[in-house]
C-alpha cells in the first residue's frame, strides 16, 4: 500500500477540466484506460513513496549539521608523537634553559645576601641610635618652647623608628 493511497488528502488529484466530469465520460462511453495506466500510478506511487523515505533519512542524517560544521571548523591541529622523541625534545629544552636558570638563581642568592648585610647593618644602626636618644631630658630648667620643641622631636624619631621596623620586615 503506497504512502498516497493511505493518506486521502495526498490522494489524486481532481479533474482540471470544468463542470461536471460525467459530462465528458458520456461523450465516449465505450473508453476504457488503458491496462497499464494502473500499473503507472502504482509505480508512481512507490517512487514517490522512495523519494519521501530518502528525504527523511537526509533529514535525519543532516539535521546536526550546523553544530557538526562548528565542531569541524577548529582550527587547532592534534599530531600524536611517540615518547622518544618526548624525551628528547625535553632534554633539549633542559640542556637550553638549564644555564640560565642557574644564573638567575645565583644572581638570588647574591642578593639576598646583600639584603641580609643591609638588614644587620640597620639593625646595629637602630640599637646603637636608641640609647642615646631614649635618655630622658631634664626640662626642669628648660622653657616652654623648649619642651615643646623636645616633645616634637621624640615624636619625629618615634615615627622613624616605626618606619625603621617596617623597612626591616620588608628586607
Amino acid at each position: 500500500v503506497s504512502r498516497l493511497s493511505v493518506h486521502p488528502r495526498l490522494g489524486p488529484r481532481d479533474s482540471i477540466f470544468p463542470g461536471n466530469p460525467e459530462l465528458y465520460r458520456a461523450v465516449d462511453t465505450n473508453a476504457t484506460c488503458s491496462p497499464y495506466l494502473r500499473e503507472c500510478v502504482m509505480a508512481m506511487e512507490d517512487c514517490c513513496d522512495e523519494a519521501y523515505e530518502a528525504q527523511e533519512l537526509i533529514r535525519q542524517g543532516t539535521y546536526d549539521l550546523p553544530r557538526m560544521t562548528k565542531v569541524l571548523d577548529s582550527e587547532r591541529v592534534f599530531l600524536l608523537v611517540d615518547e622518544g622523541t618526548v624525551r628528547r625534545y625535553k632534554a633539549d629544552l633542559t640542556d637550553e634553559i638549564e644555564p640560565q636558570i642557574n644564573e638567575l638563581l645565583s644572581r638570588a642568592e647574591k642578593g639576598l645576601q646583600v639584603l641580609l648585610k643591609r638588614e644587620s647593618i640597620l639593625q646595629a644602626k637602630a640599637l646603637q641610635s636608641r640609647p642615646s636618644s631614649r635618655a630622658t631630658a631634664n626640662t626642669a630648667g628648660m622653657s616652654k618652647i623648649d619642651v615643646r620643641r623636645l616633645q616634637m622631636l621624640a615624636r619625629q624619631r618615634q615615627k622613624l623608628e616605626e618606619e625603621a621596623a617596617q623597612l626591616q620586615a620588608e628586607v
